[in-house]
């Protein structure tokens, strides 16, 4: 059983990185437009102060999550934008500080969790690190959002190989949800990270490759940058169609961007995200 410590290590830096770019910012920042249509600052941290406290639910009170589950269901093309507008109407100060403790609380109940835990979700239950990568990734996901909205590029780290490894495990996913049969063979995956060296998934000698640098995989499976301006190359037919519908989140796979854009015309993430464990 994987201990999911290094991977909730790496879930709380991540959120304190995107803290720490928020929390200067005066409140008419908080109003500023990010790529996802209608979304500003403020729905980008309420997003995920909401999505934390669905997680909390899940750890700490499963029956509750259901009745979440219940409503996400009767209202599954409004469910996510409503807790976000609910978020963003707060005052910044206090939607800060919401998230912050909210998130904490979310911390103290993942490493509480016994071994083999598994918690209900959106989708598919999830052990406690593949939890801590789902929320890695959405929080790393939606801060690019915010760091689109300010003009400014964030350094990428080695946090990025929990995003990476998702999007690979969720190739057959990202197939399914196109209405396309998965490739009966596995890829060959290498991939650059930050610091130079190789992150590498699937068989040595697959057919099938993908190669460039782990941030431009982490953007493109996210949707947050179109194929075409990123560095990476695939060999064989199968490994290039992946890159064109190559999605780290559940849900639909909405329109994604256009070359060139920075902004997110269709489907953002939706919490039902995430790998399995």
């Amino acid at each position: 059983m994987s201990d999911p410590t290094p991977v909730l290590d790496d879930l709380r830096d991540e959120s304190e990185g995107l803290d720490a770019l928020v929390a200067p910012l005066e409140a008419p920042a908080w109003a500023l437009p990010t790529p996802a249509p209608g979304w500003t600052i403020a729905h980008q941290i309420a997003h995920l102060a909401w999505t934390d406290r669905q997680a909390l639910l899940a750890a700490t009170d499963p029956a509750g999550f259901r009745t979440e589950v219940e409503k996400a269901v009767a209202a599954i093309a409004t469910f996510v934008d409503e807790g976000a507008e609910q978020g963003a109407a707060l005052p910044p100060a206090e939607l800060l500080e919401r998230w912050r403790a909210g998130r904490s609380a979310l911390q103290e109940a993942l490493r509480a969790q016994p071994e083999g835990a598994r918690l209900p979700w959106f989708g598919p239950p999830m052990g406690v690190a593949s939890m801590g990568s789902a929320r890695l990734m959405e929080s790393w996901a939606h801060g690019e959002d915010v760091a689109d909205a300010l003009g400014v590029r964030r350094e990428p780290t080695a946090r990025l190989r929990h995003v990476a490894r998702i999007a690979v495990r969720a190739r057959d996913y990202a197939y399914a949800v196109n209405g396309l049969t998965p490739p009966a063979e596995e890829f060959r995956v290498e991939l650059t990270a930050p610091d130079g060296t190789l992150w590498t998934y699937g068989p040595q000698d697959a057919a099938q490759r993908v190669t460039g640098p782990a941030l431009d995989l982490c953007l493109l499976a996210t949707r947050r940058r179109h194929r075409d301006d990123l560095a990476l190359r695939a060999e064989g037919a199968d490994a290039g169609r992946w890159l064109d519908i190559a999605q780290a989140f559940a849900g639909p796979p909405g329109e994604g961007r256009k070359p060139g854009e920075q902004g997110l015309p269709g489907e953002r993430d939706k919490p039902g995200q995430g790998a399995t464990a």
